[in-house]
C-alpha cells in the first residue's frame, strides 16, 4: 500500500495490518489494485511522481516520434488532472479512514466502488460522443491534435489518459455526493467535522482544477459545457454539504 496507509491505528496497533484487513471494504478501487501488486510499497509522493513522469514521458516521446508537439499542452493538462486525482484519492483515503466516522459512511464511500461505475459512465459517454455523438468531434479533438492518419500509439495513450481523468472525475463526484449524504445522515463531533471539512475542501479544489481542460475543448462546445457544468455541480454539492455540517 502507499505510505498514506501506514501509521498507528486508533487502538495502538500497526495500521498497515488494519489496512490489509479492510483493503477491499475501506479503500478506493485504485488503492485496492495498487495494494494487490506484490512487492509494491512506496510513499505517496514517489507514486505520484512516477505516475506523472511515466505518462508525461510517454507524451513527450510520442510527440517527438510523430511530430505532435501541438498536442503536448492538452496532454500535459490531462496528465496533471489525473495525477492530482490520484493525490486526492490517497489523501481522502488516509483522512477518512483515520477519522472517527460512522462505519456505514466509510463503507459506502469506499466499499461500494460506485466511483468506478461513475468513471466508466463518464468514459463511455466521452467515447460515444467522439465516435457517434458529433461527426465533427473526432477530427476536431483527435485529428486536430494528433493529425491524420491518427497514429495508433498516440490514440492509445490519449484514450488511456482520458480514462484516468474520467475515473478520477468519478471519484470526485462520489466524494461530493457522499459528503452531502453524510451531512444529512450523521452528527459528528467537532474534531471529526474538521477532518471531513478538510476533505471536502480538497474535493472542491480538485473539481476546480479540472477547468484547466476547458481551453483545449473550445472547438467542442458540448464538452466545454459538460466540464464546466460538472465542476459547478460538484462545487454546489460540496458547498451544500458544508452548509449543513
Amino acid at each position: 500500500m502507499p505510505e498514506g496507509a501506514r501509521g498507528r491505528s486508533r487502538d495502538g496497533g500497526d495500521e498497515r495490518d488494519d489496512e490489509q484487513r479492510v483493503e477491499y471494504g475501506r479503500a478506493w478501487t485504485y488503492e485496492s489494485i495498487v495494494g494487490a501488486i506484490p512487492g509494491l510499497d512506496v510513499p505517496d509522493s514517489v507514486a505520484l511522481v512516477v505516475q506523472f513522469a511515466l505518462f508525461e514521458g510517454l507524451v513527450l516521446a510520442l510527440a517527438a516520434i510523430y511530430g505532435l508537439w501541438g498536442a503536448v499542452p492538452a496532454a500535459t493538462a490531462a496528465v496533471v488532472v489525473a495525477t492530482a486525482g490520484s493525490a486526492l484519492m490517497l489523501d481522502l483515503g488516509r483522512r477518512l479512514r483515520r477519522a472517527s466516522l460512522p462505519e456505514t459512511y466509510t463503507h459506502v464511500v469506499f466499499g461500494s466502488s460506485v466511483e468506478t461505475v461513475l468513471g466508466v459512465v463518464a468514459y463511455v459517454t466521452l467515447c460515444t460522443y467522439l465516435l457517434a455523438g458529433d461527426p465533427r468531434a473526432t477530427p476536431t479533438l483527435l485529428g486536430e491534435l494528433l493529425g491524420t492518419p491518427l497514429p495508433a500509439p498516440a490514440v492509445f495513450l490519449a484514450l488511456l489518459v482520458c480514462w484516468d481523468v474520467c475515473y478520477r472525475i468519478g471519484v470526485g463526484w462520489w466524494a461530493a455526493v457522499t459528503a452531502f449524504w453524510r451531512s444529512l445522515a450523521f452528527e459528528l463531533d467537532e474534531e471529526t467535522r474538521g477532518v471531513v471539512r478538510a476533505a471536502d475542501y480538497r474535493v472542491a479544489a480538485f473539481g476546480t482544477l479540472q477547468l484547466v481542460l476547458v481551453p483545449f475543448l473550445d472547438a467542442t462546445p458540448l464538452l466545454t459545457f459538460a466540464v464546466v457544468g460538472h465542476v459547478v455541480a460538484v462545487l454546489v454539492v460540496v458547498g451544500a454539504a458544508r452548509m449543513r455540517s
